[in-house]
């Protein structure tokens, strides 16, 4: 058996600088958890660049692996329930965070952590979706448990070239939705309408910092990446019983609304949250995306990388906002 491996390894130097380098390791400096698993894919999300980056908010200690998502083969399973060979997927939890993750050849996890990859997606497709396609999977879950549904009208995407807005117009588009895109970026009007959009407007269009508590009514409801006043705004603008879903804090953390869109209008605000999201609903989402929800998110918005690439290249690209769509790496 294999016993050492390739991984980004972020450390932190003597000046308080952290340094990104491919190093070895053995297998057994892994963490001691049930499954062991050999990664075929992950991709990069900003939390994984950050992390790359030293930010303390995201990884507490270093020497550290970055990588939120990861499938691949397991290797071994202590508890039995996963026999070797089995594809799988690892997303959230703390993998890549506080615990080695997926830009290395192996990962060690909890068995709780653990998906079957379902019929229908392949290793590769799995982290083409990865946290970005399950948040925006969750996302639509949440507002369809709410009452959500497509002959209500379109929804709207916030932040919609990013990571997980560019697949919630896909995931919408497959569900039966209409969708307005929102973006800032009048270059990406044509991979928006390849995405699946049918309207796309500019981000201006959703900024209303005025006291007014209504705006005429545009959309039924929204997923929304952006935070801030574009959040209030989203409220103001939609129509009756919708769902507003966040997910994102792009423009800040903090808005101002009122009561009205919810004791008016019925509106609901859903939070997103998909690192402990329960095993259950994780199960149904990722079911949902490999079948009535399944999508071919277009080749020209996704990057495959190396490792190297991936460190030297593309780690900073997304920390600077120059990245669309998703980066995987072929690990």
């Amino acid at each position: 058996m294999q016993t050492t491996f390739k991984a980004l390894w972020i450390t932190e130097q003597a000046d308080g600088t952290f340094k990104r380098e491919l190093v070895t390791k053995n297998i057994s400096d892994l963490p001691q958890h049930e499954v062991l698993i050999k990664v075929a894919y992950s991709a990069l999300n900003y939390k994984d660049a950050l992390s790359a980056s030293g930010h303390k908010g995201i990884t507490r200690q270093f020497p550290h692996i970055p990588g939120i998502d990861a499938s691949g083969m397991v290797v071994s399973d202590s508890t039995g329930t996963f026999v070797p060979g089995t594809a799988v997927l690892v997303t959230s939890y703390d993998l890549g965070m506080n615990t080695y993750g997926g830009f290395a050849e192996f990962i060690s996890v909890p068995k709780s952590w653990v998906i079957k990859l379902p019929e229908g997606i392949d290793l590769r497709q799995a982290m083409v979706y990865g946290t970005a396609g399950f948040t925006a999977g969750l996302a639509l879950y949440k507002m369809e448990k709410c009452g959500q549904n497509p002959a209500m009208g379109p929804i709207l995407v916030t932040g919609s070239t990013g990571g997980v807005g560019s697949m919630a117009v896909c995931l919408l588009k497959a569900a039966g939705y209409e969708v307005i895109a929102s973006t800032g970026k009048d270059a990406e009007h044509d991979y928006l309408k390849k995405l699946g959009a049918s309207t796309i407007i500019h981000r201006s269009e959703v900024y209303d910092d005025s006291p007014k508590p209504f705006l005429k009514t545009r959309w039924a409801g929204a997923i929304d990446t952006v935070g801030g006043v574009t959040l209030a705004t989203i409220l103001k603008a939609c129509g009756h019983n919708g769902n507003v879903a966040v997910c994102g804090l792009v423009e800040k953390p903090d808005f101002t609304t009122t009561v009205y869109p919810f004791i008016i209008k019925g509106n609901n605000l859903l939070g997103i949250e998909s690192a402990e999201c329960d095993r259950e609903t994780r199960l149904t989402v990722w079911n949902n995306l490999a079948s009535v929800w399944k999508f071919n998110f277009p080749e020209e918005g996704v990057v495959a990388c190396n490792l190297q690439e991936l460190s030297e290249k593309y780690i900073p690209a997304i920390l600077e906002g120059r990245t669309r769509g998703r980066v995987i790496v072929k690990i």
